[in-house]
């Protein structure tokens, strides 16, 4: 069973699994993480996003990576997933993520993100943990800083 962090689903509001893959990003004490903000619901979230159809979880690691943080990367290593109930206002989508978490290395920085309302920031490890917007990102992001 995948350990489930954030809010507990409503009972009979159906949700759609939605599987996504996330990564910490490492440098030295600092993480790479993606400022989301589209004037409505900023957050500070760990750069990743949904897996496309037929698309396997590190491919759309890379590409998400790529999209909102302008990065590429390297060596992806899953570190676990959990699974949170979420309402989702840019697909109008209630949704039961499943988010697999990697740890990777960032090699190199191509240009800004292609992807809107994103913005690549580089952050103390300790101040994302506090600051990423959910449960989950800050559990791994927690357990990323316990390592160090």
């Amino acid at each position: 069973m995948i350990r489930r962090f954030g809010e507990t689903p409503e009972k009979g509001r159906k949700y759609t699994q939605r599987p996504g893959a996330y990564v910490l990003l490492p440098r030295g004490r600092s993480l790479l993480v993606t400022w989301y903000d589209d004037g409505l619901n900023p957050e500070l979230q760990l750069p990743g996003g949904g897996i496309d159809p037929g698309e396997s979880p590190v491919t759309a690691l890379h590409r998400e990576v790529f999209e909102e943080t302008g990065w590429l990367i390297t060596a992806p290593r899953r570190v676990g997933a959990f699974r949170r109930f979420t309402y989702m206002p840019e697909y109008d989508l209630w949704a039961e993520k499943i988010c697999l978490i990697y740890r990777a290395r960032p090699v190199r920085r191509m240009g800004p993100p292609t992807e809107a309302f994103h913005e690549a920031l580089w952050m103390e490890t300790a101040d994302a943990a506090a600051l990423l917007g959910n449960d989950g990102d800050r559990h791994f992001a927690e357990m990323h800083l316990g390592s160090l």
